[in-house]
């Protein structure tokens, strides 16, 4: 009976194998939500620069400043530096993982995890520049959070079911900064860095211990 149950099991390991992308690693999020909160952090800290305003909510109400400009350059110039060192540790993590299994990485499933990922994020990415060109930047924040979360459930099919429910919670945190707008920094640090580093953990313990 043992036998028949490995037999069953190893045929069901097989059959993701061929089916999802497993080389995701959790310590990805895990990094990637360290560097969301830095981000947003910095961008509270340049606020109460520009403003002498530590008040933790309206803080994209910035636009109102003296010198607009600036922080518009320097959300643009944030939002880059995030996104390429989560993308760095992604990456790396990514690398890491299917060295250690073995795995080939570049595959026809991770070349089709990849496209659902970068079409909505390249859209969002757009998107919300052009929201900062017009200094709308609470709207900017919501967007990259309903962006993110529609490119993670188009690429959990072709990966773990658990990236799913991540992208869920990314749109539901996205849709709730547009109506509690005054809260926009609070809900992109929730969503990309709480939820990612919570996420990220769950995912080591669960596929890469």
């Amino acid at each position: 009976m043992n036998e028949h149950l490995d037999n069953l099991r190893e045929i069901r390991s097989l059959m993701e194998r061929s089916s999802k992308f497993l080389s995701l690693s959790g310590l990805s999020g895990v990094f990637a939500g360290i560097v969301a909160l830095l981000g947003a952090a910095r961008v509270y800290l340049k606020k109460v620069e520009l403003t002498s305003s530590y008040n933790v909510t309206g803080i994209f109400s910035a636009k109102n400043m003296a010198e607009p400009g600036e922080f518009k350059t320097f959300l643009i110039q944030t939002a880059i530096i995030t996104f390429l060192a989560a993308l760095f540790f992604g990456i790396y993590f990514t690398v890491r993982k299917a060295s250690k299994n073995g795995d080939k990485l570049w595959n026809p499933l991770s070349k089709k995890l990849v496209i659902s990922l970068t079409i909505p994020l390249l859209a969002g990415a757009v998107f919300a520049i052009v929201l900062i060109q017009q200094l709308n930047y609470s709207l900017a924040a919501s967007s990259t959070l309903v962006f993110y979360g529609l490119a993670l459930l188009g690429a959990s099919h072709f990966t773990v079911r658990d990236v799913y429910f991540l992208g869920l919670f990314e749109v539901i945190l996205g849709i709730l900064s547009i109506v509690f707008v005054g809260y926009s920094l609070l809900f992109w640090a929730l969503g990309f860095g709480v939820l990612h580093i919570v996420y990220g953990l769950l995912m080591y313990l669960k596929y890469d211990k």
